[in-house]
């Protein structure tokens, strides 16, 4: 099977309030220099593991890979191209902020081989882009789109977050309809996670802010299905939405436990049995690439049970299920009968369904999939 290539590029112009992610505050192209020089190192000598034929998918990640200049993004692209063989036809997506780009740069990504843009909307409240800390708002958002269509972009992908304190059903409706009439190929939407540490975390404990409560969140999901469905949208996975044929390829492999090489600092990586994580610390993980080439600080051998377990759970995110003939040939488990009586729990609960010979969500099990994915765990 073909795999992918994850790049993840930390710096942001500021960081949101509800951000848990590895990211580093842009301060100077010299920083990023620096930085794009240690990942294209890594990049040139890749794990033993890593299989450099069959590469159909890259994604910049973030971060807002997007504050690269074209002369960056070309010198990875010059790294990657002469260690990896990559598929004419691969799926090169890049994640961009509103506000980060211009005309020319955008231009000059697609010159380069960018063919997909992940697009961080998230609100098109400008009182929510304030509460998110996004450095920008909805009329930057509406521009940048505008932007990337002119510059050539047939492939884009709209980010959406529902369940933000103080977020009413009117705001998420509006929300929704700016986004359909947009008209992206691809929207990801999902409810907000409250992550320890982070400063919307803090507002929220100190009673600065205040949560929606779990019933009007799962209402919103709710009407997204229902809206995005009518505007011709097509649900294939919990948290994901696209025309026919747009689906995201690279984050598809993560579901289907396809092998994904991650290059830079906080990069996960899995080749089929193995899973490998680099350093936090973007200082750290210069220094480590710098001394000796290898800034990995974590990795394990998934067991036959974790392994059967995560394709289990994984291949359920997705509309259409695990294939249980698939899974039998896999891993010589017969699912209906190792978990039968959870399966029948979930059943009798509505959360899943048995037909075709697939195991799926149930409409219900999306907003509770973490009680159905328990059971693999």
């Amino acid at each position: 099977m073909a795999a992918g290539i994850y790049l993840h590029i930390p710096f942001c112009k500021s960081r949101c309030s509800y951000c848990d992610f590895a990211t580093d505050v842009y301060r100077d192209s010299g920083a990023v220099d620096k930085y794009v020089a240690a990942l294209c190192r890594e990049l040139s000598e890749p794990p033993d593991s890593a299989d450099r034929s069959d590469i159909d998918t890259i994604y910049f990640g973030g971060g807002t890979p997007s504050l690269l200049t074209p002369r960056q993004v070309s010198k990875i692209f010059d790294t990657v191209n002469s260690v990896f063989s990559i598929s004419v036809d691969a799926e090169i997506t890049m994640e961009m902020n509103p506000a980060t780009v211009t005309p020319a740069a955008l231009t000059a990504y697609r010159g380069l081989g960018v063919n997909r843009a992940s697009f961080g909307v998230q609100t098109f409240d400008d009182r929510d882009l304030k509460l998110l800390a996004r450095g920008h708002n909805a009329q930057d958002a509406r521009d940048t789109y505008r932007m990337l269509r002119e510059a050539g972009f047939t492939n884009i992908s709209l980010d959406l977050i529902a369940g933000l304190p103080g977020q009413t059903m009117a705001n998420w409706r509006h929300n929704l309809d700016e986004a359909i009439a947009l008209s992206p190929e691809h929207i990801s939407l999902y409810l907000l996670e409250i992550h320890q540490g982070t400063p919307l975390a803090e507002q929220i404990r100190s009673g600065r802010r205040t949560p929606i409560d779990d019933d009007l969140a799962a209402e919103m999901y709710e009407i997204m299905l229902d809206r995005l469905a009518a505007a011709g949208y097509d649900q294939y996975e919990i948290s994901n939405f696209s025309r026919l044929g747009y689906e995201s390829r690279h984050n598809t492999k993560y579901w289907r436990l396809d092998p994904v090489y991650g290059f830079g600092v906080s990069a996960h990586s899995f080749d089929g049995r193995k899973r490998y994580s680099n350093q936090r610390d973007t200082a750290k993980y210069v220094e480590m690439i710098g001394s000796q080439n290898d800034a990995r600080v974590e990795t394990f051998t998934l067991s036959p049970k974790q392994l059967s377990g995560e394709y289990a759970f994984l291949n359920l995110r997705l509309t259409k299920g695990l294939d249980l003939a698939k899974y039998r040939e896999l891993f010589d488990i017969d699912i209906l009968l190792r978990y039968r009586d959870d399966l029948t729990d979930l059943t009798e609960a509505g959360l899943i369904r048995i037909d075709d010979g697939r195991l799926r969500l149930t409409r219900k099990g999306m907003l509770y999939s973490n009680e159905v994915f328990s059971i693999f765990i």
